[in-house]
């Protein structure tokens, strides 16, 4: 896994926290210094924490789980969208739509209403509706595409959740603590980070700079997605080896097993055999 750029944070601008009369004091060990009523993120921690969320989350895809993200901010959606569409992992960009973690039950019902519009419209039934109707079923298979369709593929509960400004999403954060489910956040200084498992205290309002954070966990769950293919690959490998090994035991052992002779001896199959490896022939005394 490469390493995160310091440089590349300092010129996106990740050190830039709020104003110090907004900071959370519990942010205080992340906060290098103030300056001119700003506080200063120290880039060393964030640098440090990116990489131990990206080794945690690096495992979780390594182990064939999701990890939803979670980005409903104007200066998130279309970077989180981009990015984890490339490796096919859940997220929500438009509106958290409250129980969609804790009332899993539901959304999957409404996901599932989802595919059953899809089929009527392809069906020849479908031109017998009144046309007012369709037109309802179409706006209404468009709000669920909009809300619910980047996670029409999950069938269970994420095992991780990657939040950006944990503040704005305090539901999903709420419901995630809730349930047990792991989360990693970037997280400014007007935040809580006790709040979340994976802290990376950053500037959560610059779009450069979720990019670069973003961006940098889609690679550690790719190489992760890699290690799991590889990992499949290495235990079918040893499966068919060791099916070699016990057929060839078997075949073995039958070789071992003691027959009886033309002479009504018992010998192992060996012991009847020529030097040119050919059976030899018995013949029976008259």
């Amino acid at each position: 896994m490469s390493n995160v750029d310091f440089n590349e944070l300092l010129e996106a601008g990740a050190h830039f926290g709020h104003l110090k009369r907004k900071w959370n004091p519990n942010m205080a060990p992340y906060i290098f210094m103030e300056k001119n009523g700003i506080h200063i993120i120290d880039l060393h921690k964030t640098v440090a924490k990116m990489e131990e969320a990206a080794a945690a989350i690096k495992q979780i895809a390594r182990s064939g789980r999701k990890i939803m993200f979670v980005a409903t901010k104007k200066q998130a959606k279309e970077v989180v969208a981009e990015y984890v569409k490339q490796v096919n992992m859940p997220y929500v960009t438009e509106r958290w739509p409250g129980g969609m973690l804790t009332n899993f039950a539901t959304i999957r019902k409404a996901v599932k209403k989802m595919a059953s519009m899809d089929t009527l419209m392809k069906s020849p039934q479908w031109n017998n509706i009144a046309k007012r109707e369709r037109l309802q079923i179409q706006r209404e298979r468009i709000k669920l595409e909009k809300n619910l369709g980047s996670i029409s593929d999950m069938a269970k509960l994420p095992s991780a959740l990657f939040i950006v400004d944990v503040m704005k999403e305090h539901i999903a954060v709420a419901e995630a603590r809730k349930l047990n489910i792991p989360t990693f956040a970037i997280v400014d200084t007007n935040s809580d980070p006790n709040l979340v498992n994976f802290v990376i205290p950053a500037n959560d309002d610059a779009s450069k700079v979720i990019e670069v954070i973003v961006k940098a966990m889609c690679d550690a769950i790719q190489e992760g997605l890699n290690e799991q293919v590889l990992d499949k690959d290495k235990r079918l490998e040893e499966d068919i080896e060791e099916a070699e090994e016990r057929e060839a035991k078997k075949f073995d052992d039958d070789d071992d097993k003691p027959v009886r002779g033309s002479d009504g001896r018992r010998r192992r199959i060996g012991d009847n055999m020529g030097d040119d490896g050919r059976p030899r022939r018995t013949f029976r005394k008259k």
